[in-house]
């Protein structure tokens, strides 16, 4: 019973490891460990507010961002003050735009993630040329509630706005444990985007035919961005007796094809 309780213990945590990154096909450009007492504001913008639902109630309290231990701490929290700010919830997010962006590589990130009822945590890219849908978004995991399932999906104007988000698939769902460490990741080429969860490859969105407009802006360079996000239309209200809530990211890594 010992060595079989071993041995079950041992395939769990190898499909909660990510494969080993193939030296021969990707070159390492850039890293994110957290290791420093504050975040690096070389690399890191606080996320804005908006009226957007990902960002309604991002904040830039020093309770809802910061990193310790070599790991970023995003979280939501219920706001003790509204005085100074007339929002009920607080939420954590980072932004790489105009400080860091890649086009056509790999992007791995290591994440943890706690449940609560209208937690919504995202690792997603944005790109940087023109405005939101036409920019190209690219969501490596998105996460609600007390899920047992992640969501990887692409938006485009083609999708948002032309109705082609079935013809392709523009999305896929992946299960999983949100509450140990798992590694999501992306891989973007000329003529397709791929998932990843743990080092499996989970969906591909391709690039259709090129006389349908709006369908790939996926050549473009593109940015990070890390939120913990509270409420909205998809994910539902929070339930304030649940929070705090917070994502854990242990490192960022992204890589280039080797030529």
């Amino acid at each position: 019973m010992q060595y079989k309780f071993i041995l079950i213990f041992s395939l769990v945590l190898l499909s909660l490891t990510s494969k080993a990154i193939d030296k021969k096909k990707w070159h390492k450009v850039w890293s994110e460990e957290f290791r420093g007492k504050t975040i690096d504001s070389r690399w890191w913008s606080a996320a804005p507010r908006s009226r957007a639902d990902w960002s309604r109630y991002q904040s830039k309290d020093p309770r809802c961002t910061y990193q310790r231990g070599g790991v970023l701490y995003l979280r939501g929290i219920v706001n003790d003050n509204l005085e100074s700010d007339s929002v009920p919830y607080l939420t954590g997010g980072l932004v790489s735009k105009d400080k860091f962006s890649f086009k056509h590589g790999k992007i791995e990130i290591r994440a943890k993630l706690q449940s609560a009822q209208g937690a919504w945590p995202a690792l997603w890219l944005l790109g940087e040329k023109r405005g939101w849908p036409f920019n190209g978004e690219i969501d490596i995991m998105e996460h609600l509630n007390h899920d047992s399932m992640i969501y990887q999906t692409v938006h485009s104007d083609y999708t948002y706005n032309r109705g082609g988000g079935n013809n392709p698939p523009k999305g896929g769902m992946a299960a999983l444990n949100p509450l140990v460490y798992n590694t999501y990741g992306v891989e973007i080429y000329p003529n397709k985007v791929c998932f990843f969860l743990n080092g499996k490859q989970t969906f591909v969105y391709p690039k259709a035919d090129p006389s349908i407009e709006g369908q790939w802006p996926f050549d473009n360079d593109f940015y990070i961005v890390l939120s913990q996000q509270l409420e909205g239309v998809w994910v539902g209200k929070a339930d304030p007796k649940q929070l705090p809530v917070e994502m854990l990211i242990d490192y960022i890594r992204v890589y280039e094809p080797r030529k």
